[in-house]
């Protein structure tokens, strides 16, 4: 009897001890999980300055798709209010991200968004709108993603002059001057700034003489431009010979005042042009209504921001395994002129 049950404790004490063994086991298997997959899919956090900005909305998409696999991305909206921006930033940083890419809504906010990530030891990628040089150069953990402002006033001013040469009766009153109304991005802003600048003194480096008839901000969106467009077609009509705008989110609320107004029904016509080449306005361009826009490549510049952002996360050189080249802190993504005739080089954009 007594070797029974000496026999029935030892029994019982080796399956106590295997059932000890499995359950600290388990939780163990999970934490080695658990950290390597921080490791592999740091969080990092993200602030577009509202959604609902056409181009945006691209750039938006191509930092989700470049991100799977490689990245946890914690996407806000910060409905154009610097304030809510802001309190996005502080969240973000609680919940514990590797690291910022903002979207400014106001560039001139960029040294609190700085000092925020100073302060939680976080590394920033600025995207499409640009902090001042000063304010990068004030943290070595800070960067920019974009384009070079002046660029596409140039290349859209370029490409009025060529179509105008090539369009004599684009001249309406065969007075020889270009006669024009501009749409205008934020005011202050660096590329609304810029555009509207080196667009038209590209056209007149081209020896076109030029006449001014309206120049007044749209803030970017389509439904302001168009009450500024129907405004300025009841005030100088047909003496109107061109329409530039510096995003294309204006030029197509141009479009609708235009269309409205009788345009593009038959003889009746507007040259008209944008910045940004979003599909809406690629295929306005096929129909003949919008003659041509700049392409501001919006899934590169999501995708360049994506690769910077999860390699500081990681605390990797931020170029490293990229395509891109930092200059004075900032990737440039060139922008590129769109037509009819290069059309299906920007639909490639948005594949």
């Amino acid at each position: 009897m007594k070797k029974f049950l000496v026999l029935l404790l030892a029994l019982v004490m080796v399956l106590s001890a295997v059932g000890c063994s499995s359950s600290s086991d388990a939780p163990a298997a999970d934490t080695e999980k658990t950290v390597e997959k921080t490791e592999e899919m740091p969080k990092i956090g993200v602030t577009i300055y509202k959604y609902d900005d056409n181009f945006m909305s691209f750039v938006r998409r191509a930092i989700t798709n470049s991100a799977e696999g490689k990245a946890e991305v914690l996407m806000n909206d910060s409905q154009n209010t610097q304030a809510v921006q802001n309190d996005q930033v502080d969240m973000m940083i609680a919940k514990g991200v590797k690291s910022l890419a903002i979207n400014l809504v106001d560039p001139q906010a960029a040294s609190s968004i700085i000092a925020k990530a100073k302060e939680a030891d976080l590394p920033v990628v600025f995207f499409n709108k640009e902090p001042t040089l000063e304010d990068l150069n004030s943290y070595d953990r800070a960067w920019y993603v974009g384009t070079a402002s002046k660029e596409a006033g140039i290349i859209q001013g370029e490409m009025i002059a060529e179509m105008w040469k090539a369009n004599p009766e684009w001249d309406t009153n065969g007075d020889g001057v270009l006669s024009y109304v501009l749409l205008k991005g934020e005011p202050g802003h660096p590329d609304a700034e810029a555009r509207t600048k080196f667009a038209v003194s590209s056209i007149v480096d081209a020896g076109i003489k030029v006449e001014e008839l309206e120049l007044q901000t749209g803030m970017w969106d389509s439904v302001k431009a168009k009450e500024l467009m129907d405004a300025w077609l009841a005030k100088h009509g047909d003496n109107i010979e061109f329409v530039i705008a510096n995003n294309d989110g204006m030029a197509l609320g141009a479009l609708q005042s235009l269309k409205a107004n009788g345009y593009f029904a038959g003889d009746k016509f507007m040259p008209l042009v944008g910045v940004d080449a979003i599909p809406d306005v690629l295929e306005q361009i096929k129909e003949g209504t919008i003659v041509g826009t700049v392409l501001n490549d919006a899934a590169n510049q999501g995708k360049a921001t994506l690769e910077l952002a999860n390699n500081v996360a990681r605390g990797n050189d931020p170029l490293e395994g990229t395509e891109w080249k930092l200059v004075d802190k900032a990737v440039r993504v060139p922008y590129v002129g769109v037509t009819i005739d290069n059309i299906e080089f920007a639909e490639k954009a948005y594949q």
